[in-house]
């Protein structure tokens, strides 16, 4: 009885031993006795223990640094490039096995890739065209990188420059060349909105004399028409007696500030006054007589 309950304990001991579980972020790789057996997808797996071995492979999207390296640019300038690189194992069985029986540690490989392949790149470029050309360098090396890694069961997603730096003193004076094209920008955009300040004024002010211009122009016109129309009126209308009334409201106005005004003798005007005044003139043959 007591064999029975230690085979029956060895038993649950052992399939317990070989109980695997893999996530869905990993594929499984089964040996048996150093020799390929099975693929394990994600899920539920049981391996004879000590005779099979189980390798997990993680399939996700996984990013390695480059690390930061000195690289003589084509100028002969020492540049301090760093770089990461985006990259993950495909799911399917094959690419997992390539994964793990085509290179040694593809983590390391990679790295080192990446800097050798940087390396080559930024050597036949000189500084400024590096700084400037980051997109095709990442093209560059994504390229190279696909193409060194074929075999390795692996998918290279994307390569990124994280820095090109120049030497400390060549950052100094790109700095100092920069901060000069800003001020000279702005100094040529102060001129041209001051230019266009004085313009704006200029154009206010001719605007302004125009219509000072215009509306004298309008009523030297208004008076030289209404002494027309008055000149046309009196022509017309003040004939005769009217003639002699407009004269004696001028005569009217004159006398309100008890105005002196020598009258000459003889004229329709004395005889206009002496009317009103109740007062004849005299007859020149009773003055003669």
């Amino acid at each position: 009885m007591n064999n029975v309950y230690l085979a029956i304990a060895a038993a649950v001991f052992i399939f317990i031993s070989g109980i695997r579980i893999i996530r869905p972020t990993h594929r499984g790789l089964i040996e048996r006795l150093g020799k390929y057996s099975r693929f394990a997808e994600s899920g539920f797996h049981w391996i004879i223990p000590v005779i099979e071995n189980m390798y997990l492979v993680n399939v996700t999207e996984q990013m390695v640094d480059a690390a930061p390296q000195e690289i003589i640019t084509f100028d002969n300038l020492n540049a301090r490039v760093d770089a990461q690189v985006y990259f993950k194992v495909k799911s399917d069985e094959q690419s997992v096995k390539s994964s793990l029986y085509n290179v040694n540690n593809y983590q390391y490989q990679i790295v080192n890739l990446a800097r050798t392949t940087l390396r080559n790149i930024i050597g036949t470029l000189t500084l400024k065209s590096a700084n400037s050309e980051r997109g095709k360098i990442n093209d560059e090396l994504h390229s190279t990188l696909m193409t060194e890694t074929a075999n390795w069961g692996i998918e290279i997603v994307r390569t990124e420059l994280k820095e090109i730096d120049p030497p400390k003193d060549v950052q100094e004076t790109m700095n100092k060349v920069v901060k000069a094209e800003n001020e000279k920008i702005a100094a040529v955009d102060y001129a041209t909105a001051a230019e266009t300040v004085a313009d704006g004024e200029k154009r206010a002010q001719i605007k302004k004399a125009e219509g000072i211009k215009q509306s004298r122009i309008l009523e030297a016109q208004g008076e030289a028409e209404a002494i027309m129309l008055v000149n046309e009126a009196a022509e017309k209308y003040f004939v005769g007696n009217a003639q002699v009334l407009r004269k004696l409201e001028a005569m009217e106005k004159a006398l309100q500030n008890n105005t002196k005004v020598v009258v000459p003798g003889g004229t329709e005007l004395v005889n206009v006054i002496g009317e009103m005044a109740g007062i004849l003139p005299l007859k020149r043959e009773a003055k003669d007589a």
